[in-house]
């Protein structure tokens, strides 16, 4: 059995686009074509100022290029990122949008 959790772990890590600094539509792109690629669930990670530019990313797939895409869910979180100086550790809001065909 852990060998078919192992293989769900990785299918799942191939379907997470991870939403940084590029243009919104790169990461239209990216969740388009997961679904293409027959995949039934992309979720879309992002932090801080990135959390934006996955919620546009989301909307463009739905109402523009996949409108039978649907939010499966939405969770929120804080994350503690290491800085240079010597502050300690900084926080961070982190967002995951599940979408599913």
């Amino acid at each position: 059995m852990p060998e078919n959790k192992e293989s769900k772990n990785q299918e799942d890590d191939e379907n997470i686009v991870y939403v940084g600094k590029k243009g919104v539509m790169s990461y239209v792109l990216a969740v388009v074509t997961q679904f293409n690629n027959g995949a039934e669930e992309v979720y879309l990670k992002a932090r801080g100022r990135a959390i934006s530019r996955a919620v546009d990313s989301a909307e463009i797939v739905r109402n523009r290029f996949i409108p039978e895409a649907k939010i499966k869910d939405i969770s929120i979180s804080t994350e503690e990122l290491g800085n240079d100086n010597d502050e300690g550790p900084s926080k961070v809001s982190a967002m995951e949008i599940a979408l599913t065909k």
